[in-house]
């Protein structure tokens, strides 16, 4: 049920993440749900956060110990083959709570997810050699201008939006 709402939010955004559309998705019994998560939809909404989360962080410390470039390059894999395998239909779950939560406890867990995935990086990219003040801005830019750029890839059916920040990122990793 989990797994089926980070798929909804990324594609359907937290109104089409209802738990008559996680239990259609996931074929789930409709009485699990409320077993599972009896705090409602924003009990689901928060496990669904935590796994989003935990799936980047698992891959981006993949990379620990390699050139910042190398990072970076892992990190727009990331999105590109979301972009890809849902022929741009898709974006970033984190993102979709943070744009439409009405709830402050939801909002809070996004921007904690954030700031964690910024401090991974940032330490990725220390732990390479670059400076920590710097590290920690490519960090900031990489997730927001990554971010961005899928947000405009879906909106305008078409990867180029995201190519073009994913050239200009891969450039600002080397230098």
């Amino acid at each position: 049920m989990v797994e089926g709402a980070v798929r909804l939010l990324a594609i359907s955004g937290v109104e089409g993440t209802s738990f008559a559309e996680v239990l259609a998705a996931t074929g789930a019994p409709r009485g699990s749900i409320y077993h599972h998560f009896p705090g409602g939809k924003t009990e689901l909404l928060h496990a669904a956060l935590d796994l989003a989360s935990e799936r980047g962080l698992a891959t981006m410390e993949a990379t620990r110990g390699q050139a910042p470039a190398v990072v970076v390059a892992r990190f727009l894999d990331l999105w590109r083959e979301l972009l890809n395998r849902s022929r741009l239909s898709a974006g970033c779950a984190v993102l979709a709570v943070t744009v439409a939560a009405g709830d402050h406890e939801l909002l809070d867990h996004a921007g904690t997810i954030f700031r964690t995935w910024a401090d991974l990086l940032a330490d990725l990219f220390a732990t390479s050699g670059m400076k920590k003040p710097r590290a920690r801005e490519l960090a900031v830019t990489v997730i927001a201008a990554t971010e961005g750029a899928v947000a405009l890839s879906r909106a305008q059916r078409s990867r180029e939006p995201f190519d073009h920040v994913a050239a200009t990122l891969t450039r600002l990793a080397k230098t």
